[in-house]
Order: structure tokens, then sequence, then C-alpha cells
């Protein structure tokens, strides 16, 4: 009995420390409405980028409002892990340029923080926001056979805004499926997703943005 005891004493540790290296955590599940940005800094953020550039150069909140310059690449994630809800990210590019007309949602983002990570990405490209990405292993029912740069293609046209008003991305987590709505528009959905939790992400790459809310609602219905 002692033995065995000891055994499972061990067993705990030796997952409470995997957990700790790992940065493993429990998903919280919204229950009310969640504002994951509290319009004055980036309480609950962290960051990645390229090269392990300063976040503060690519990053900053004036205002009330987020401003991302979209150089170098990499992203601003939420510490903690969250699954089934629906997140919206109001946004919108500040001008665009070849090349500089770039971001995305990152949600159910896997550890390690990298430049990519494993996640699903609900697209901020402009004309192509609805595209739904399965990155960096991640796979789903209609990704199945499609590489990592190819994406779910979203249904019919751009529901986009003029460059310079406001677009609302929303992106719909429930169980293994993620779907993707814009400007009230149904664009796109994927199911049997091989992740179902994780963090929320917005990318810097290359699109002169700015984010004046970011916020979590329980799901209702899907």
């Amino acid at each position: 009995m002692l033995t065995s005891m000891k055994s499972t004493a061990a067993l705990l540790l030796f997952a409470l420390a995997f957990a700790r290296a790992t940065g493993a955590q429990e998903a919280i599940t919204p229950t009310n409405h969640l504002e994951l940005f509290n319009g004055r800094d980036f309480s609950g953020w962290t960051f990645c980028l390229m090269s392990n550039a300063d976040p503060a150069l690519t990053w900053r909140v004036t205002n009330g409002v987020i401003h991302c310059t979209g150089k170098p690449l990499g992203y601003m994630r939420t510490e903690q892990s969250y699954g089934n809800y629906r997140l919206t990210v109001e946004w919108r590019f500040v001008k665009i340029a070849p090349k500089a007309d770039n971001t995305g949602v990152l949600v159910h983002m896997q550890l390690p923080d990298k430049v990519w990570p494993m996640c699903v990405q609900n697209q901020g490209k402009s004309g192509r926001q609805g595209d739904l990405f399965l990155m960096e292993g991640a796979e789903s029912k209609e990704h199945k056979g499609l590489d990592k740069n190819t994406p779910v293609p979203m249904h019919g046209k751009s529901n986009e805004k003029n460059i310079g008003e406001w677009d609302t991305n929303v992106t719909v987590c429930a169980g293994d499926r993620v779907q993707a709505c814009i400007n009230g528009k149904f664009m796109n959905e994927t199911t049997g997703c091989t992740i179902t939790s994780g963090a929320i992400g917005i990318q810097s790459e290359g699109g002169d943005i700015e984010i004046r809310r970011i916020f979590l609602d329980p799901l209702k219905s899907f």
C-alpha cells in the first residue's frame, strides 16, 4: 500500500511539473460576457514576435484603441486558454499596401509560442476575411488533404467594409467546430477540428491595423 501511495504521489508530481513546463492549463468556458481588452493596456495578454523583437515597437494602446504596425511577424495572445465561446473582434485597416494588408484572429492556440503556433485562423487579410486556416499540424474534416497554407475557402463574396471602416470579425468555437462570420454574415465553417481549446490571439502580419474591442460571449446556439 505504501509503495502504491508513493507511486501515485510521484505521478502527480510529474504531472504538475509537466503542466508547469508546458504552460498547460484548464480552458475556461465563458458563462457571461467577457471583455478581453480593457481599453487601457495589455493586461491578460502576452506577445511573441520574430527575433524576440520588442513588443512595444509593434503594439501600443492609444486613446482606448490597440494599434499594431504589422511588423515584425508575430502575435499577441491571451495568457488564459478558452473553449466553447463566441469571439468578437472589432478592427479596421488604417491603410493597405502590397504585403501590408494582412492579419488574422487565432483561436485554439497551442504552446509553445512560436511564429506560427498550432491553431485555427479566421483570416483577416483584406478581401479574404472569413477564410479558415488550419495551422502547423491542426486539422479538420474540410481541410483534410490541404497543406497549411491553403485555407478552407469562405462561402461567397467578401462582406468587408471599406478600408478605414470598422469590421466585426466573429469566430464561433463550439466543440470541434469553428465558424466565421464577418459583419453579421456567415462566411465559413469547419468541423472535426483536432484542437478544441487554447489561447486567443491577433496576428501581426504586415497589416497596419487598429482594434477597439475584443470580447467573448457564451454560446447560445450553434
